[in-house]
């Protein structure tokens, strides 16, 4: 029988379902590489302030580093006896180097190690989702680039609205996720903050340096009060909320791809690689990945309720409750990396039919607004210019066409105020060109503003 670490207190053993039940090894071994990080910097810091002799830390450190290549390749054996993975580990060093491992463990807390070893682990995954989110960013630019006078319907209500320019619409969605790479980069900051000699809750009575682990572990700052710094998991919560904001953006832009993919708009086709087939009608093509990051993003949501309901009753210090922050987290983690990827993956790929874009602009008055602020440069308030622009459309339903079908003499019934130059302004081409400011659809504009991001945002 394996013997816990803590087990001097205790005359009877662990009931076997407890023990498998209070277990978190199954899904902690994961923080390995960030446990072993930690408690190589925490016994360099007892060697520095002269606890460990510089022979002790040399043999911890050997130890730690042959125990990390072992689970690197898959040649340890974990144990549910032994709880988690930082028993696991502490239990492995002092099989392989006797008694010098039992004294890793002086002025330090499971509680304090697993907070330092979550922080470690987030910061360390923030900086690669944060570089995904770069690659899918820098995607979506290429595509900018290349269909910037792309002209297609701007819906409003989902209801063609005015004409717009793709590259336009895609520099939306580069705007939101600049502000999730920011979140997220924002969000680092409070993650980067080391608790380790916080001790069990109250700190530690041997002379630490905290600053020199800090140091070692490349964080930023100390976590100030001993109490806080073991329980706190607010920035893994602060993390799940941008993930969550980040979910939502993903979730957008996937119900786009999906119907601009149907043939009733058919503007884009999804390349094969990233769709699939109906088991009984031979003719679908179906967008199952933008389906099923839409579907991914309830499960990102719930792990945010989760950790929030984890936290919202908890006493100080460390309760076992927390133990439970680690799934929500991890799969928070890997959802969002695996979401990033594929869409940064499958942009590329996606084939924009120019024409269907094209002829569904045409479709529902799409310059109404421009004959309205035609009107207005003509001299007539813009209240007025709505109401004749509107009599307008309504004859053109009824008649069944489109705006710059009407003739001279049909528009003058409205005002007398049109010219033949409404029809320049009735274009497709002149309605975005219009747009020819900061943030407009204007090709020139989407261009500027896709230099801008370019130079200064990525």
């Amino acid at each position: 029988m394996i013997e816990k670490l803590w087990s001097g207190r205790f005359t009877a053993s662990t009931d076997a379902f407890v023990e498998a039940f209070t277990a978190s090894v199954s899904f902690d071994h994961r923080l390995y590489e960030y446990d072993i990080m930690g408690s190589i910097a925490h016994a360099r810091m007892l060697a520095y302030v002269g606890v460990l002799t510089e022979a002790e830390c040399t043999q911890i450190v050997e130890g730690l580093t042959e125990i990390q290549q072992e689970i690197a390749r898959g040649a340890f054996n974990w144990s549910v006896a032994l709880e988690d993975v930082h028993m696991n580990i502490e239990s492995r060093l002092t099989l392989k180097i006797g008694a010098v491992g039992k004294k890793l463990h002086t002025g330090r807390s499971r509680n304090d190690q697993v907070a330092t070893d979550i922080r470690l682990y987030l910061r360390a995954e923030i900086d690669l989702i944060s570089s995904e989110l770069t690659r899918l960013i820098t995607t979506l630019a290429e595509v900018v680039e290349r269909e910037a006078e792309t002209v297609m319907p701007g819906f409003t209500h989902l209801q063609s609205a005015q004409p717009i320019t793709f590259g336009h619409h895609l520099l939306a969605w580069c705007e939101m996720l600049l502000r999730d790479r920011a979140r997220l980069q924002d969000c680092r900051k409070r993650v980067d903050c080391m608790p380790l000699g916080a001790a069990a809750l109250a700190g530690t009575s041997y002379p630490i340096a905290r600053h020199y682990t800090a140091q070692l572990l490349g964080f930023d700052t100390l976590a100030e009060n001993s109490l806080d710094a073991v329980c706190d998991r607010d920035f893994a919560i602060e993390f799940a909320a941008a993930a969550a904001v980040l979910m939502m953006h993903l979730s957008r832009f996937s119900e786009e791809l999906v119907l601009w993919s149907s043939a009733q708009f058919n503007f884009i086709e999804l390349s094969d690689a990233f769709c699939t087939g109906s088991s009984i009608m031979p003719q679908k093509k179906n967008p199952d990945v933008p389906e099923l990051v839409r579907g991914k993003t309830g499960r990102v949501y719930g792990h945010l309720t989760s950790l929030l309901t984890l936290m919202k009753s908890q006493p100080l210090a460390y309760n076992k409750d927390n133990q439970e922050d680690k799934e929500p987290l991890f799969d928070t983690v890997d959802t969002l990396k695996g979401c990033l990827r594929v869409f940064a993956d499958m942009i590329p790929t996606m084939q924009v039919r120019r024409e269907q874009m094209r002829a569904a602009a045409q479709r529902g008055f799409t310059t109404a607004t421009d004959l309205a602020d035609y009107l207005v440069r003509k001299g007539v308030a813009f209240r007025d210019a709505h109401e004749i622009v509107g009599k307008a459309v309504r004859y053109c339903i009824e008649a069944d066409c489109d705006l710059d079908a009407l003739s001279l003499d049909v528009f003058q019934s409205f005002s007398a105020l049109i010219e033949d130059d409404v029809y320049d302004v009735l274009t497709l081409e002149g309605s975005v060109n219009a747009r020819n400011h900061i943030g407009g659809t204007a090709p020139s504009q989407v261009r500027a503003a896709l230099q801008r991001l370019r130079t200064a945002r990525l």
